[in-house]
């Protein structure tokens, strides 16, 4: 997702309107963006709403051995915090945000209900917080049982105490359904910006030894529920005649990321995690196909922005993506089934460019930028309190 520049000037002409709205965003490690989905969003909302007269501040994680300070980036405060890595480090800086926001002014919006349970804060302070569900994350295959438990608790924590719930997609919208009536919970998928780059491709995918339309792409978090290992598998399986190129970070001393990486033939290159998002956006532009494995999450931000990106676009079989990325797509359930599909494009040219016709205007019907932005302004506008 990027937030254009060009359209400032669109922004700008409404933001006579109905008054300035003041925003507290948590739940990422910050931004700019550096990591992952959320931060993205995160990063694109608050300037967007910046650039319409409101005022908006980001929690930002910082290293343990940092100091707590405040600064601004692009007419956005961000509020550092310090805390150590891993997932107790994620819990520990929840916890400073949340006392944090409990003494400033403003809208609570947190993405992600990995510690919901903080939102009980909220509620005995009286304070006014939306919440973005994100995925169903207690499914993911990397959570051990006592994370799981935790998650879920959260999920329904977050359910029963926050003001309103968002979904990104409607099959996460049903999922939550189940604990709080319709009129608690708004269904917002993201969106991305339709763009094309600004150069020459062989300016830039001759530094990755690509040709445009020469290669297959994934991007992904280096997780067993994203099916990179089949993915790889399937891709490594026989000689393809163009590279498979990887986003991401790989460590061999981590045991999935070493079974993805020796799974991997001499057409797979890993060019680790890139977080230029010119960079990115070029390499989406001029990939043949755009492989997304994603089996657990909602409305994924890298499958938008490849439908933005008019990608032909080969996705794992499920609700989720299926809704995304509609019927001109193609889908597949295993490895076997990826090779075969693989098998099938890579020499029909005319199929590619249905499919890549397909996903422009899957992403025109349902996914445009501004569209998603202008909901979001709507929804927290309601709840903001002058």
């Amino acid at each position: 997702m990027f937030w254009n520049e060009d359209n400032k000037s669109v922004t700008l002409a409404a933001i006579v309107k109905l008054g300035i709205m003041r925003l507290l965003i948590l739940g990422t490690r910050g931004i700019p963006a550096k990591h992952g989905g959320f931060e993205t969003f995160a990063e694109d909302l608050a300037y967007y709403l910046t650039t319409r007269g409101h005022h908006v501040a980001v929690y930002c994680q910082g290293e343990h051995n940092s100091e707590v300070y405040v600064d601004e980036w692009r007419g956005i405060t961000l509020i550092h915090f310090p805390s150590h890595s891993g997932a107790v480090g994620t819990v520990e800086f929840d916890i400073y945000c949340a006392l944090d926001a409990l003494k400033r002014k403003g809208l609570i919006l947190t993405l992600g209900y990995n510690t919901a349970v903080l939102s009980v804060l909220y509620r005995l302070f009286g304070r006014t917080q939306v919440l973005n569900m994100d995925g169903i994350e207690w499914k993911r295959a990397k959570w051990s049982t006592f994370a799981r438990l935790w998650l879920r608790i959260n999920e329904y924590a977050g359910a029963m105490l926050a003001n309103h719930l968002v979904a990104d997609h409607p099959a996460i919208r049903e999922h939550h359904l189940r604990h709080v009536k319709p009129a608690k919970i708004s269904m917002i998928p993201y969106g991305a910006t339709c763009e094309a780059t600004n150069w020459e491709p062989e300016s830039r995918l001759s530094q990755y030894k690509l040709n445009p339309r020469s290669y297959a792409l994934v991007i992904a978090r280096t997780e067993p529920e994203n099916s990179i290992l089949e993915i790889v598998q399937a891709y490594s399986s026989k000689k393809r005649g163009m590279p498979l190129v990887i986003l991401g970070e790989y460590d061999k001393n981590r045991p999935y990321h070493a079974k993805v990486m020796d799974a991997a033939s001499n057409e797979v290159f890993f060019v680790g995690a890139i977080y230029d998002r010119e960079v990115v956006k070029m390499l989406r532009n001029y990939a043949k196909v755009y492989i997304h494995g994603h089996r657990v999450g909602g409305t994924n931000p890298s499958l938008i922005e490849s439908l933005a990106s008019g990608n032909a676009v080969i996705a794992h079989d499920n609700p989720f993506t299926r809704w995304v990325a509609g019927e001109g797509a193609k889908f597949f359930r295993s490895g076997e089934e990826l090779s075969g599909i693989l098998d099938n494009i890579f020499v029909d040219e005319s199929l590619l460019e249905a499919m890549r016709r397909s996903s422009i205007q899957r992403h025109a019907d349902y996914f445009t930028q501004l569209a998603a932005l202008q909901s979001y302004e709507e929804l927290l506008e309601r709840f903001a309190r002058p």
